[in-house]
């Protein structure tokens, strides 16, 4: 006799599958309520695991900023090498490092896993990734989703989402643009980050990489979170932009003033990536700017007078900085100008 059970399993959704996918995953999110600690918050009883609940911190004019972002398409990439735990980490960077430019810091993270046909272990691979982002970021997995979705991914096809809460004290957020004489400092990207997959993944299906290069574009978005407290330990940052699809054009702008433009003196070559791209995908300079972050990940916006501390306090911390530039007065909307 066919069972409610198998009916379900031969429409392609299997309920076992995902029960024990969710036996799995349970204990990943558990172990990070110390990370809520380390915030000043504590879990709550969440009547029954539908949604998290969480005490905030006391704070004396708490915001609480959100958003959302995805992996993009180098999930099919990762998907084709067996590499399920770097979308995991992918998605709370591009998540975390756009609550960093709202001037937060990350407090807690949810993920969405969706696919075609349900293997417990590579779900939990996936989410293995998302608790090593959790832990770069200092933030807690307090909860997701996992969705089964047969004849709406095609086989061996999966997709991860982030959905991210930060806080801050009212006067941490970037809520004033920097302004004309401020100074732009860059900080290095790890490779595309999670951006331009499309175009990359075109270009791949007609050359064949370097091995050094093909690591270098499945490599995980880099995660900002240290950078931006060892740059807010001893300098007023005065605007942080994360450098995504759009690269710096379009990124860029968004934390610029009507009136002013970002000029851009200091930029460096295209790291090799980026350079082998561009040559093997017949890329143009213009494109490559609009579509890759060309080596840099994220742009702090300081006091001029700040700015060789500042990008001196990154180096320290770990990471390859360098002063970027300077934001002018200029008419028009604001954009970038490249002087070199």
């Amino acid at each position: 006799m066919t069972t409610e059970a198998s009916r379900y399993r031969r429409s392609g959704v299997d309920i076992d599958a995902g029960e024990d996918a969710a036996a799995r995953i349970k204990p990943k999110i558990g172990v990070s309520a110390r990370r809520l600690r380390a915030h000043g918050a504590a879990p709550l009883p969440n009547g029954g695991g539908f949604a998290a609940a969480v005490r905030l911190p006391q704070l004396a004019a708490p915001s609480l900023v959100v958003c959302a972002d995805g992996v993009g398409t180098k999930v099919a990439l990762l998907a084709e090498h067996n590499m399920p735990e770097t979308a995991g980490i992918d998605a709370v960077a591009m998540c975390v490092n756009d609550l960093l430019c709202a001037g937060a810091r990350p407090l807690v993270f949810l993920d969405y896993y969706a696919c075609d046909s349900l293997s417990p272990e590579f779900a939990a691979r996936v989410v293995d990734g998302v608790v090593r982002g959790c832990e770069q970021a200092g933030c807690a997995l307090v909860g997701g989703e996992t969705a089964e979705m047969p004849g709406v991914y095609a086989k061996n096809a999966f997709d991860v989402a982030g959905f991210a809460a930060g806080i801050a004290e009212e006067p941490e957020l970037f809520n004033t643009p920097p302004s004309a004489g401020d100074a732009l400092v860059a900080v290095a990207s790890s490779g595309p980050h999670s951006n331009g997959y499309s175009l990359i993944r075109r270009i791949l299906q007609d050359k064949t990489p370097p091995p050094d290069i093909l690591e270098t574009i499945l490599r995980p978005t880099k995660i900002y979170c240290g950078a931006v407290a060892a740059l807010r330990k001893n300098c007023a940052v005065r605007g942080l932009a994360h450098i995504t699809g759009g690269g710096l054009v379009e990124n860029l702008p968004r934390i610029l003033a009507p009136g002013t433009a970002a000029e851009i003196r200091a930029a460096r070559p295209l790291p090799p990536v980026f350079e082998w791209l561009r040559r093997a995908g017949g890329v143009s300079g213009d494109e490559m700017r609009r579509v890759f972050n060309c080596g840099i990940g994220m742009v702090a916006a300081v006091a001029a007078g700040d700015a060789e501390s500042a990008a001196a306090d990154l180096q320290k911390s770990g990471e390859d900085a360098w002063v970027l530039g300077e934001i002018i007065a200029a008419e028009g909307s604001p954009r970038v100008l490249f002087r070199t």
